[in-house]
C-alpha cells in the first residue's frame, strides 16, 4: 500500500546486531531504496514470503535496492543469537539481517503484524508497505518504481514468477486450517487431559483425530510457549531439532503452523 504523498515519515535508526554486514544506519544508505522485512523464524507466514525476499535482493540489490531483514521474536526461545543465525543459514539469507530482540525497531516503525514489508526512497522517506504474505507483484511494482525515481532510464526486469504452486493464479484453495500454537500458554490439543504444564506427559498412540486439532504420541514435555519430544533417559531440556509428523523425536520442539495474511501481532 502506498503512503498518500502528503505524509513524510522518515525511516528511523535500527539496530546494533547485525548478521551478513556490519552495522547499517539510515543516513549511510540515503540514494538507496531500502526494503525492511519484519520477519520471525518461527512464523511460517514469514518463511513463505522468503523466497520472494531472497529473489528481490538477487535482482535489484546492484540496482539500487538494499534489503534488511528485522528479526523480531515472537517467542522467548526465538530470541537466542544462535538459534537465529542457523536460521539465517538454513534459509540462504544473504542480505543484512538484524536482531530485534526489544522490539525497538518494530515500535519505531509501529509495526502490528508478522511478516511486514517497508519500503523507503533513497530520500529515507518510507513510501509504501505491505501486511503479511500475498502482493508479490505489487511490491516488486514498488521497487522498481523507486528504483526509477532514482534512474529513469534503468532497465529492470518483469516482476517475477511466482515461485511457489500455491501463488499461482487460479490455484484452488481449500479451508485454511487456523494458526496452531502449541505450548500450555496458547495451544490447545486434541489429546484427553491436554498439556501437563512443565512436565512430562507420554501421549498414547492411535488416537483418532479430528480437523484443526494438533495431536501428539509418545512423552513430550510442555512448556509455556513450546513442546518438546523426550528421548528415553534424556532432559527435556535438551537441544530442540526439527519437526517430525505427529510422534515424539529426539530434541523435537514444536510451535506452530498454518497460514494467512498476517501471522500475528505483538
Amino acid at each position: 500500500m502506498w503512503l498518500e504523498p502528503e505524509l513524510k515519515i522518515h525511516a528511523p535508526e535500527i539496530g546494533l546486531a547485525w548478521y551478513n554486514t556490519a552495522p547499517l544506519a539510515m543516513r549511510e544508505l540515503s540514494g538507496r531504496v531500502v526494503l525492511v522485512d519484519f520477519w520471525d523464524y518461527t512464523c511460517s507466514n514469514c518463511l513463505h514470503m522468503l523466497p520472494y525476499v531472497k529473489e528481490w535482493h538477487r535482482r535489484y540489490r546492484d540496482k539500487g535496492l538494499t534489503v534488511i531483514g528485522v528479526h523480531s521474536p515472537e517467542f522467548s526461545f526465538a530470541r537466542t543469537a544462535e538459534r537465529v543465525e542457523q536460521a539465517i543459514r538454513e534459509q540462504g539469507l544473504q542480505y543484512p539481517v538484524v536482531l530485534d530482540n526489544e522490539f525497538q525497531i518494530w515500535q519505531s516503525f509501529a509495526n502490528r503484524c508478522w511478516p511486514t514489508k517497508y519500503l523507503i526512497d533513497n530520500d529515507g522517506y518510507v513510501r509504501y508497505y505491505h501486511l503479511g504474505e500475498g502482493g508479490y507483484a505489487e511490491t516488486e511494482v514498488a521497487i522498481q518504481t523507486l528504483l526509477h525515481e532514482i534512474d529513469p532510464a534503468l532497465a529492470l526486469p518483469p516482476a517475477v514468477a511466482p515461485l511457489r504452486n500455491m501463488d499461482q493464479p487460479g490455484e484452488r484453495c481449500y479451508p485454511v486450517t487456523p494458526e496452531l500454537y502449541l505450548g500450555a500458554a496458547r495451544g490447545r490439543l486434541g489429546n484427553k487431559g491436554g498439556y501437563a504444564e512443565n512436565e512430562v506427559k507420554d501421549y498414547p498412540a492411535g488416537v483418532d483425530g479430528q480437523p484443526d486439532l494438533a495431536y501428539l504420541e509418545g512423552p513430550w514435555f510442555a512448556s509455556k510457549e513450546f513442546i518438546a519430544g523426550v528421548p528415553a533417559g534424556r532432559s527435556p531440556f535438551a537441544t530442540a531439532g526439527p519437526l517430525h509428523g505427529g510422534r515424539s523425536q529426539p530434541g523435537d520442539e514444536r510451535r506452530r503452523d498454518g497460514r494467512g495474511a498476517c501471522a500475528g501481532q505483538h
